[in-house]
């Protein structure tokens, strides 16, 4: 029986000092999450810089704080704890690791310094400035110009150079006029078109003009022309005429017969040894003025003799069986210049690929040596 009363009050002991343990766990987590006053209150901050530390903690029961000795304390020979007490304790730094399970502050980052923002100022230019600025141009832009224009210039026998400029009539046909003689051409590409004539006044007048009316005209002086005499056979279109001389002799295709497949050399006539031919027109334009120009030195000629002038016409498919018109235009000497109009009725179409050789047309020039 007093084994059985030693046991009770063992494990009575162990009771008590479990609940005072549990209690004494209960107690300090309460401290530690809401301080020392109750939940709802508003706790006073510590002083910046301060800790709180937690001393003198005596494990016991929650029941007994304030309370008188129990008789069972008495009974187990223990006395009633000391109250816990809060002291206030010096800062300590905080150290990592110090308290098992709470991680440690890390010191606040100092703020970055901001840069003074640059401040951009435009510099107004000064009144002087402005006023010798130039305004700013109200002009339209420029406009390509179709102005016509054509130059001439003299060169050796006799003969000019023509220029024509025409920007705006690219690749078109233009009638060029010259004391009774007319061609008909095609500009370049780009307007132009150069081309070299043989003269038949010495003041020399020039008219290009075109299908709308539009045209120009150039004039030059040509001196050497008195030395030379000029036939001209001119017709429109695919008529198949052909002017022929025959220098000196009476065959045809030898070294002396100057036509449009041997055209002769100027310079053998700047010498005064042979004429030559000049051939005028665009043959591939339809219906085209063409005109064939015969031109020999009579004044600087080295040799005297006869120059036999025919006029041949070729009788094809396109002028056979049809009237063809022709005109000649004749500088002999101090003479004036000659026209005669020539209207010529082409056989039947049978005889294509014939020759008709008119004798009579023009007359024969007579060459006497200078």
């Amino acid at each position: 029986m007093s084994k059985l009363l030693e046991l009770t009050k063992n494990h009575k002991k162990s009771l008590v000092l479990g609940g005072v343990t549990l209690c004494c766990a209960l107690g300090i987590g309460y401290i530690m999450q809401y301080g020392v006053a109750l939940p709802g209150q508003q706790q006073a901050l510590a002083p910046t810089g301060q800790q709180v530390a937690v001393t003198g903690v005596t494990p016991t029961s929650s029941g007994n704080i304030g309370a008188a000795r129990s008789p069972l304390a008495e009974d187990m020979g223990t006395t009633s704890p000391a109250p816990v007490t809060l002291v206030a304790a010096p800062a300590v730094a905080a150290m990592p690791g110090a308290m098992t399970g709470i991680p440690a502050m890390a010191p606040r980052a100092p703020e970055p310094e901001v840069e003074e923002e640059a401040v951009i100022t435009l510099a107004a230019a000064n009144d002087r400035d402005m006023e010798t600025l130039p305004a700013p141009s109200r002009e339209p832009a420029p406009v390509a110009s179709c102005d016509i224009s054509m130059t001439a210039a003299a060169t050796a026998g006799a003969m000019v150079d023509l220029t024509l400029s025409a920007p705006c009539n690219a690749s078109e046909r233009v009638t060029l006029h010259h004391h009774g003689m007319m061609f008909t051409d095609v500009t370049d590409a780009d307007g132009t078109l150069n081309v070299t004539v043989p003269a038949l006044a010495e003041n020399a007048l020039f008219i290009a003009s075109f299908a709308s009316g539009d045209g120009a005209t150039a004039m030059t002086e040509v001196s050497s022309l008195p030395f030379y005499d000029r036939v001209v056979v001119q017709w429109k279109g695919d008529a198949g005429l052909g002017l022929h001389a025959r220098e000196f002799t009476e065959d045809y295709f030898g070294p002396g017969h100057i036509w449009s497949g041997a055209a002769g050399d100027l310079g053998s006539a700047a010498k005064g040894n042979g004429g030559f031919m000049t051939v005028l027109g665009h043959s591939d334009a339809p219906d085209a003025l063409r005109a064939e120009v015969y031109s020999f030195p009579t004044g600087t000629a080295q040799r005297s003799g006869d120059v036999h002038l025919t006029v041949e016409a070729e009788i094809t498919a396109t002028n056979c069986n049809q009237p063809v018109e022709a005109q000649t235009l004749e500088l002999r000497g101090d003479a004036k210049l000659r026209t005669r109009n020539l209207t010529l009725d082409m056989p039947d179409c049978t005889s294509a690929g014939d020759f008709l050789v008119l004798k009579n047309l023009v007359e024969d020039l007579t060459i006497a040596a200078r």
